[in-house]
């Protein structure tokens, strides 16, 4: 019995090395394979610092550490109980029931265009904030200080107290074309820095019904709520533009976003840092697009020019004589195409100038002088 039990070890002995030898040197002889089984897989060598043809990298690279993230808190005090009022009540129960301020919070973007701190960001963002805190992509965080804010093309300037900020580099924004790649950067939804990619839909967009002063540059790329104040850039990371907007039936990104372009929020802001606030020129008309009705029956050749629905009284069109019904075709010899395009022309004229109108009255042109006087201020 123990050499039959002898042989039988040496056997299982014998043949478990076989199986040893075999797994390792030839498993391709076994009759299963084993789970542990290393697959081949071709891979591509390591790129040695070249940049990819299709990459946009080093422009992400460039510009996200300028882009920050802006956090904003509003005390909210409620409504009190009406047994609040009563002073038996309040004798028996104390402070545990009164009324308390509520807190809300809400977030955006914005992007650092000055080493000094200054932030550039949409009024809405900050708009009635009690708090303002900004954190940076090297997770630096500090409180930011309003400088000002113009809701008209809803633009804000941020102050932070910090060193060592990487500010971005102004790109050209009127030389944008349509059909040109831009890149979008903000904290879409609040899931962190993102960087979006598409192309510039449409230049000089306005009557979209967002600002009282539109002229935006159309984007495909996808912009969501929390890029508000965001940086759209050129392949180069350069700003060329401020995410103000999107067009959305639903919250979300529908291909259809709006940025302010930054040779126009580059001369509000610095306005803002300067005076606090925007001083524009202002005519004290109101103005009507000229329809193809409305042209045929004034008689013109075209629907270019702005019809001139009321005059205020006593306002610097009135003192120069313009009347209801006239027809503004240019401004200092610039023609005009619509209301909008008039609104933006007048805005940027300084106060206190006088500049020569054309109109169309009774089928005749003629020239008037105007002083343009200081835009009220909008509640």
């Amino acid at each position: 019995m123990y050499r039959f039990w002898l042989i039988f070890a040496q056997t299982v002995t014998v043949l478990l090395a076989i199986f040893f030898v075999v797994s390792t040197l030839r498993p391709e002889l076994l009759p299963w394979r084993p789970r542990g089984e290393i697959v081949a897989v071709r891979e591509v060598a390591p790129a040695v610092d070249a940049e990819r043809p299709d990459s946009y990298a080093r422009a992400a690279e460039i510009a996200m550490p300028a882009v920050v993230n802006i956090f904003t808190r509003k005390e909210i005090k409620e409504p009190s109980h009406p047994l609040l009022d009563d002073p038996v009540f309040r004798k028996f129960f104390g402070e545990q029931f009164e009324s308390r301020p509520r807190r809300t919070s809400s977030l955006g973007s914005g992007v650092i265009v000055s080493p000094n701190g200054y932030i550039l960001t949409n009024h809405h963002v900050v708009e009635a904030a009690d708090e303002v805190e900004v954190a940076l992509v090297d997770g630096r965080k500090a409180k930011a200080s309003i400088i000002g804010s113009d809701p008209e093309s809803d633009l804000a300037v941020l102050k932070v107290n910090l060193k060592d900020l990487p500010a971005i580099t102004f790109g050209q924004s009127q030389q944008v074309k349509v059909g040109d790649v831009v890149l979008a950067v903000g904290n879409p939804f609040g899931v962190g820095q993102s960087v979006t990619m598409g192309i510039v839909s449409a230049l000089s967009r306005s009557q979209v019904g967002i600002n009282i002063f539109e002229d935006f540059i159309q984007t495909d790329a996808a912009v969501n709520p929390g890029n508000s104040g965001g940086a759209l850039t050129d392949t180069s990371g350069n700003l060329i533009g401020i995410n103000t907007a999107i067009y959305s039936r639903s919250g979300g990104s529908l291909g259809i976003g709006f940025a302010i372009p930054i040779h126009a929020a580059k001369q509000i802001m610095e306005q803002i840092i300067q005076s606090g606030g925007v001083i524009r020129g202002w005519l004290g008309v109101s103005m009507q697009d000229i329809t193809l009705e409305l042209a045929e029956s004034f008689g013109l050749e075209s629907s270019i020019g702005t019809l001139v629905a009321s005059v205020l009284r006593d306002g610097p069109a009135d003192k120069a004589g313009i009347k209801p019904g006239d027809i503004l075709v240019a401004v200092e010899g610039k023609p005009i195409k619509n209301s909008s395009e008039m609104l933006n022309l007048v805005a940027a004229l300084p106060p206190g100038e006088t500049v020569t109108v054309t109109v169309v009255r009774g089928k005749q042109e003629k020239s008037i002088q105007i002083k343009v006087g200081i835009r009220p201020k909008q509640k």
